[in-house]
């Protein structure tokens, strides 16, 4: 009886079934307390130019075309920038520095697009990198029009104004900057090479009327 007794004081209890793991004696679980999964916390930013178009340009849109239902306004939908290098054939680090200049014109990581076929008079070869893209939507795509609208082009040598004619006839406008170097993400000092880029506003307009009144209501320079 007393042997018995001795054999079970000796042996340690076992934890309770649903223990978590670790958790040997009735202690806490090994490396401490379990780690819980917080909620992703949502940003309660809102571009200026977002409010300016929900709290001014809506209605005036509206009265202008007469719509009748508040969402019938075309909105601009994407901004998508493109930087075509062809002499990134020869080198392709130009690609990449132009690709991370472009990442910070746009405050998103650039996409290097590939040529899809080859081509021996240029030397190009299928799948080679040839440019960098990238596309931008909601609150990063209002910031970009922006400083677009009130840094970049008045800072462009000898600017008269955006041509009114570059419009795709589905309500797209397309544009084009012959030096990057005019935004002001970019250190002038630090730049080796000057590269074009191509910007397309793409909006929800069904003429190029309505297109181009939205993108005036936001200050586009449009020539007279």
């Amino acid at each position: 009886m007393a042997d018995t007794q001795q054999q079970t004081e000796g042996k340690k209890p076992k934890p309770p079934q649903g223990a978590p793991k670790g958790a040997k004696d009735g202690g806490a679980p090994k490396g401490g307390e379990p780690k819980v999964k917080k909620p992703r916390e949502r940003s309660d930013y809102v571009a200026r130019l977002k409010t300016h178009f929900e709290q001014v340009i809506r209605g005036e849109l509206s009265k202008k075309f007469g719509y009748t239902n508040p969402m019938q306004v075309p909105t601009i939908t994407k901004v998508v920038l493109n930087m075509g290098i062809g002499e990134g054939v020869a080198d392709r680090k130009k690609v990449d520095n132009a690709a991370n200049d472009l990442s910070l014109i746009a405050g998103q990581k650039a996409v290097i697009t590939k040529s899809r076929k080859s081509i021996a008079t240029y030397k190009l070869r299928d799948g080679q990198a040839i440019g960098c893209k990238v596309t931008l939507r909601k609150a990063r795509m209002y910031d970009f029009i922006d400083r677009l609208v009130n840094i970049a082009l008045p800072r462009i040598r000898d600017f008269r104004g955006l041509n009114p004619k570059s419009f795709d006839g589905r309500g797209n406008y397309s544009l084009g900057i012959k030096e990057h170097i005019v935004f002001p993400e970019i250190d002038f000092d630090k730049v080796t090479d000057s590269w074009g880029l191509d910007i397309t506003v793409c909006t929800s307009a069904r003429s190029d009327d309505e297109a181009r009144a939205l993108l005036t209501a936001f200050n586009f320079p449009f020539r007279q």
